[in-house]
Order: C-alpha cells, then structure tokens, then sequence
C-alpha cells in the first residue's frame, strides 16, 4: 500500500513534529505558567459541570 520510502518519510515526519512541539513548549513554559495560572480549575468547573449533567439524566431517568 505504502512504499518503503514514504512510511520513512511518515516515521521521520512524527519524530521531527513532536521534538519541535516539545521544544517549543519548554521554551514557552515560563509564559504558560503565568498567564494560565488558574486554568485547571475552569477545566475542573466543566468536568463537574458535565459530571452533574449525567447524573441528573441518569436520575430522572424512568
């Protein structure tokens, strides 16, 4: 289906892609930690949020 030559080229593509991803969030993690400092509670306020949803379904459920 592939040829030899493109899975290396897909193989050498994702390495190249996560270390560039990675050196890119070690050089902006000074920058993330203070500007998304409370950051995990909103996703801790959507997750209860969501929590409560299901669990209001499954208790009005006949």
């Amino acid at each position: 289906m592939f040829s030899t030559g493109q899975i290396i080229f897909v193989v050498f593509f994702i390495v190249a892609f996560i270390l560039l991803m990675i050196w890119s969030y070690r050089k902006d993690l000074s920058l993330h930690q203070k500007q998304y400092k409370g950051s995990k509670w909103v996703l801790v306020g959507f997750m209860g949020f969501i929590a409560l949803l299901v669990i209001i379904k499954l208790a009005l459920k006949p």
